[in-house]
């Protein structure tokens, strides 16, 4: 990012901590107010990294910031065993640990308060890694990269879905004006946080994507780097290897 983007402009915190209590402030009407936010487009975004996934035919899924969890239940879709959700706010984790035992998936998927730039697992313990929404939410972005390298088995996959922003006409002027003003009233309206949704839309629009985000991949050693926008670029589905 081109400048440290954080939720609470006044706080003393660092950005990983702010991240955190503005999750766990969110988290009680956080999916609603996504599907409202999205129009709901965000479940196809979500279908298409479990579809990549599944012709991994992995046994072990790791889904990082996986805040209330729609993306680690999906993954119960594939081969995997063991599929963990990883996330810093436990208000989010609490509330994906509801959903999961509502589809009885509690003995397949576990949800794990952590840090993603500092993982308690050993070196090559997952075939698949995947985080959605949430990369841009990193403290530091490449430490956070190198961190998911280490975890990840050789030949595994990584799979970013993230939020980028459209160059052509007239999507790129229609997002900027949806993020910029209609994105942080919505979230004024529906959620108690007044902050949360300004960040969220102002972390997206700094948040590098496309060609400079794959140079950073390749940068912490990941190869076979491609990015495929989504929905006229309004979001980008990422997948990387590691060799």
């Amino acid at each position: 990012m081109s400048k440290t983007i954080t939720p609470y402009k006044d706080s003393s915190l660092g950005k990983k901590e702010q991240v955190a209590q503005m999750f766990d402030n969110i988290s009680g009407n956080y999916d609603n107010l996504n599907r409202v936010i999205s129009l709901g487009i965000d479940v196809k975004w979500r279908n298409k990294v479990v579809a990549l996934v599944t012709e991994k035919k992995p046994e072990t899924v790791l889904d990082i910031a996986t805040g209330t969890g729609d993306l680690v239940i999906l993954m119960a879709k594939t081969s995997a065993k063991k599929i963990i959700g990883l996330d810093i706010s436990e208000g989010m984790l609490e509330v994906g640990r509801k959903k999961i035992e509502k589809a009885n998936l509690s003995q397949r998927i576990e949800m794990v308060l952590g840090d993603s730039e500092s993982m308690p697992y050993t070196d090559n313990s997952f075939d698949a890694i995947t985080v959605s929404f949430g990369i841009r939410n990193f403290e530091t972005l490449e430490k956070g990269l190198t961190e998911i390298y280490r975890v990840l088995k050789p030949n595994g996959l990584f799979v970013i879905l993230e939020t980028s922003v459209p160059t052509k006409f007239p999507f790129k002027q229609g997002y900027a004006l949806y993020t910029r003003f209609f994105l942080p009233i919505i979230g004024k309206i529906f959620s108690k946080d007044n902050n949360a949704y300004g960040y969220l839309s102002e972390s997206a629009a700094n948040f590098p994507h496309g060609e400079k985000l794959n140079n950073i991949l390749s940068k912490i050693s990941f190869t076979e780097c491609k990015a495929m926008p989504q929905t006229f670029g309004v979001a980008t589905i990422y997948t990387a290897t590691k060799k």
